[in-house]
């Protein structure tokens, strides 16, 4: 306790020039392993308790650090830490590499450079993770600024101000680009919500600054403190059509540019809502904001320079992209009811037929004297064309798992699923119903193709008079199986990563199709017009639209399965696939050709085992890997995984019998049906009808209107807080009402009604002659005194408003005094 008061006293006694080294040495005392959260929670507790006794430690503590703040560039800590780039991934790569031979150049102004000095352990993450957010809430309370030190808090305040108006200009320009206009062309129909958010920005930092009158680096507490529910409405809006964008995609598909688009743009309204709630009245909600915020800070600075972050961040942006789009072919390998069990058995034992004369085929092409590139060809075209045929005609191959399984697992842990602990235990319960949905699958090929493989070796034997294959290549079937002699498990868990891989290959192609509008394209194409009647051409587009990525995924999972052999030929890897369906056929052909001095009970119980064991590892490598990437693309912790294990575990000991048989009451998602079909909600067609709730504040963009600068002055000689005017403003008894603003909006209303005769109209073109009214050359000047660019009005009105407050008219502020060069850190 003692080294920590000493400290303190240090601190406190240099609050005036800051020593970035002094503040290390505290963060150095309280630091522990990530591995000790109690001993963590104790050093925190010390600190709080001296903080208790000596409440000047806390002003002295909170002045230091604004005042160390204050030297460094503030805006980009707000505006970019935490907020993923739009740097493209590979030149992000380029630039990290390079860091490795040539090290970048330190930002010496930045406050990231300034965390990362302080906060220069690996372990620092985890370390303020594992401290209690009782004791976060406590030690921010703790940290008081007197009346002395406002100037610092109102500096500090202008930034994060500054700060919210330019992520409310992002915010604007990601929501209206082309690209998300074009995934969601209704957005122009509510356009507003992105507009407003603006606009009602502006107003709260503009009301902010004149209520708390930080323009004169004082930060006073207002009567009444100004109301940020009208900017986080229309932040929730926004969030809104995020959301309704991400229900639609399964109709419009998704690029990797959209969804990172998307992310930045769930990124920056969640800031924007942190960074109000930091300046707002709510101190429960400030003192969390401030704890988010160094949490973030912290994460970033002590990963800027990792590529396996960068990394890491781009495969879950991809991880997101893939379980965003659910296949939407007729591959659904989910099943919660008996009618869908028994239509997967169906279907999987179609597939086990067709895969029967596919592994027959297959082993006679290997009679064949051709090249290892020829064999890997006529591999590949057995197994792609074989799998497409299989689709075609409705069967499906069993262990197959495709994007959609991903998305189905998303949806049950996503946002609006509920709590925690009842997503994983939904989730647990879905995993039991795939499990079981696979199990049938397996079995019915497997139950399908091995009659179906005797039958054909009998057939040979009948008609030829001569077995298909001789007993030595039935010996090496047979050996192919083993599990433990040979190598057919790592070799199916190969197959595994195929399976898995052919799921991702089926979503891009799904998702491709849907988002360049392959079908349309198909049919407007002027040689097929030509060649084929309109109704075959109709029914073409619609075809390869719907089963595109079955077929795409089908068809390169087989070009896998039958060129790893000759790969791993080539370059003397020992390397194949074993897939459960093809074992499966396999068994039947070699044990119908083996010789009978051969034959005996060992060769034929490890070779069922092989089967069985080989089914297993396709199962569980596919399976999870298509839920490493559903639960990596939702964040969730890995922690949570021996959870979900032991849930699934737990399951497995009360209720054995539901992962082989379906339960006697079916288990229901809530975007899942019975036959594993995603359920999507269209809220655009829901709401097309619905009148708006009172306090929602939507707006149109032929609503808005803007008037120039020179006619913003009411009759009270106020000048407008904003420049934009809306046409339907609501009434003071009617949105405003329940918004709790009537006061906030006065001048913004007032000036409003005024000026509704003299407006212009952005959509429908600027009106020169109300332009030219006031001269270009008049309307943003240097000024050279306060070296800054701002409005000039004409000059009686600013000369009558500089008399009445003494400030600058329009939206000239008083300029923020430049931060000093800050002190430079040890290396």
């Amino acid at each position: 306790m003692s080294g920590i008061k000493y400290i303190l006293q240090q601190i406190t006694a240099l609050s005036e020039v800051p020593d970035p080294s002094v503040l290390k040495r505290l963060i150095d005392e309280l630091r522990v392993s990530e591995k000790e959260p109690a001993l963590a929670n104790e050093k925190i507790q010390v600190l709080i308790d001296i903080l208790r006794q000596h409440p000047e430690y806390g002003d002295g503590l909170a002045s230091f650090v604004l005042k160390l703040i204050i030297e460094y560039r503030q805006i980009a800590l707000y505006t970019d830490t935490g907020i993923m780039s739009d740097e493209g991934f590979f030149s992000s790569l380029r630039r990290l590499v390079g860091h490795r031979f040539l090290p970048l150049l330190p930002q010496d102004d930045s406050v990231v450079e300034l965390v990362g000095y302080l906060f220069n352990k690996k372990q620092d993450e985890q370390w303020l993770a594992n401290i209690d957010k009782d004791k976060w809430d406590t030690l921010v309370e703790l940290f008081k600024v007197k009346e002395e030190h406002l100037d610092l808090v109102a500096t500090t305040k202008n930034s994060i101000l500054n700060a919210i108006v330019i992520l409310s200009y992002r915010i604007s320009g990601i929501g209206l680009h082309p690209d998300l206009m074009e995934a969601y062309p209704q957005i122009l129909n509510y356009s507003a919500s992105f507009v407003a958010q603006n606009q009602e920005a502006v107003l709260f930092v503009n009301q902010y600054r004149q209520a708390h009158e930080l323009d004169s680096l004082t930060d006073i507490t207002p009567e009444q403190a100004v109301n940020p529910a009208p900017l986080l409405v229309m932040l929730e809006q926004c969030e809104g059509i995020v959301a309704t964008v991400r229900k639609r995609i399964y109709k419009t598909g998704i690029s990797i540019r959209l969804t990172n688009m998307m992310l930045r743009l769930d990124q920056s309204l969640q800031r924007m809502r942190v960074l109000t709630e930091l300046v707002a009245a709510d101190a429960l909600k400030r003192d969390r904001a401030i704890i988010e915020l160094i949490q973030t800070l912290v994460i970033t600075a002590n990963r800027r320079y990792s590529i396996g972050y960068l990394i890491d961040n781009n495969t879950k942006l991809l991880s997101r992209k893939v379980t965003d789009n659910a296949s939407r072919v007729g591959e659904h390998y989910i099943s919660t009811d008996k009618s869908g069990y028994q239509k997967m058995f169906r279907k999987a034992s179609i597939g086990g037929f067709i895969i029967a004369f596919m592994a027959t085929i297959k082993i006679v092409t290997y009679q064949l004297a051709i090249a290892p590139m020829v064999r890997a060809f006529v591999n590949s075209m057995i197994y792609g064309l074989g799998f497409v045929f299989i689709h075609i005609v409705h069967g499906t191959v069993a262990t197959k798992q495709p994007a959609m399984t991903a998305a189905a697992i998303a949806s049950t842990i996503s946002d609006s699923s509920g709590k925690k602990s009842h997503q994983l235990t939904k989730l647990s319960e879905l995993v039991v119903d795939i499990l079981r949905t696979q199990f049938i699958a397996i079995m019915g090929n497997i139950m399908m193709a091995i009659p179906v493989a005797l039958i054909i070796s009998f057939a040979w034997l009948h008609y030829t008079g001569t077995p298909m294959i001789n007993a030595d290549k039935a010996g090496h079937l047979l050996h192919e199986l083993d599990p433990f002699r040979s190598l057919a498990l790592p070799h199916a868990a190969i197959a595994g990563v195929y399976l898995f891989l052919s799921g991702l290959i089926a979503g891009y192609y799904d998702n491709l199709a849907v988002y360049n509008n392959i079908g349309a394209r198909i049919r407007r194409h002027w040689l097929l017009q030509y060649l084929l009647p309109k109704s075959w051409l109709q029914r073409l587009g619609g075809f390869i639209e719907t089963n595109l990525g079955a077929i795409m995924g089908n068809f390169i999972f087989g070009v896998f399965l039958g060129s790893t052999a000759t790969i791993g030929f080539l370059f003397g890897l020992p390397i194949d696939i074993r897939h459960i369906a093809f074992a499966s056929a396999n068994l039947a052909h070699g044990l119908f050709n083996l010789s009978a001095t051969q034959m005996n009970w060992e060769v034929i119980l490890l070779s069922i085992l092989g089967v069985a064991l080989i089914g297993m590892v396709n199962l569980i490598v596919s399976f999870s890997l298509a839920l490493f990437v559903a639960l990596r693309s939702k964040e969730v912790k890995f922690f949570e995984w021996s959870r979900l294990t032991k849930q699934i575990f737990s399951h497995m000991i009360t209720h054995p019998t539901d992962f082989f048989w379906p339960r006697d009451k079916p288990m229901k998602y809530a975007r899942i049906d019975s036959q594993g079909h995603m359920i999507f909600d269209d809220s655009a067609a829901q709401n097309s009808g619905k009148p708006l709730p009172s306090n929602y504040v939507v707006r149109r963009l032929s609503d808005v209107k803007i008037f120039p600068k020179s006619m913003q002055a009411d009759t009270q000689g106020k000048q407008a807080t904003t420049d934009i005017y809306y046409d339907n403003q609501p009434k003071s008894n009617n949105t405003d009402s329940n918004l709790n603003n009537n006061e906030e909006r006065a001048t913004h209303t007032t000036t409003a009604q005024i000026l509704s005769k003299k407006v212009i109209d952005l959509d429908d073109g600027l009106i020169d002659s109300e332009l030219n009214s006031v001269p270009y050359s008049d309307d943003i000047q240097y000024d050279k005194t306060t070296k800054t660019l701002g409005a000039i009005s004409d000059g009686r009105q600013n000369s009558d408003h500089e008399s009445s407050n003494g400030k600058a008219a329009g939206d000239t502020k008083m300029p923020l005094p430049k931060p000093k060069k800050p002190p430079n850190l040890p290396h």
